[in-house]
């Protein structure tokens, strides 16, 4: 289960963890980690967390799939 953030709403997060997968496939973790460091660098603390909320998902999102027969 997602973490419940004050950025934004569960299914939006899903859906871009989900979009990201699709787009960069193993890379996707890695590639929302960079995003959340290049919000941070940048002073965009919502920013960062959107990011790391992604991240979170994109995790929860692999262990099922890798879970799955």
């Amino acid at each position: 289960m997602l973490r419940r953030t004050a950025t934004m709403p569960d299914a939006a997060i899903c859906r871009a963890a989900n979009l990201l997968i699709q787009q960069h496939g193993a890379n996707a973790e890695w590639e929302a980690s960079r995003r959340a460091e290049a919000m941070r660098s940048r002073g965009d603390c919502y920013g960062q967390l959107v990011w790391s909320d992604i991240r979170r998902a994109i995790l929860g999102l692999q262990a099922i799939s890798n879970a799955a027969p």
